[in-house]
């Protein structure tokens, strides 16, 4: 199974390789998810409610749901 963003513990980090889906990957390609770039995971909402990331020089919220979409590069 894939690693995706929402896999992320506090203050850990991975890099995009893809998406899971074609939901969202527009909007998320222009918010600065590149496959390649480093993403780090910032702060995680209460009671499951959006995840706080940092990728490209950029922070931003996002929804769990999308956060599921963005794999990772499988950990070396």
């Amino acid at each position: 199974m894939s690693r995706t963003v929402a896999d992320l513990k506090l203050g850990e980090s991975g890099y995009i390789s893809g998406f899971a889906s074609d939901d969202n990957v527009l909007k998320l390609l222009e918010m600065g998810c590149l496959p390649g770039s480093e993403v780090k995971l910032k702060f995680n909402a209460p009671f499951k409610g959006p995840i706080y990331i940092s990728v490209a020089g950029n922070e931003m919220a996002i929804r769990r749901g999308v956060a599921k979409n963005i794999l990772l590069l499988p950990k070396e």
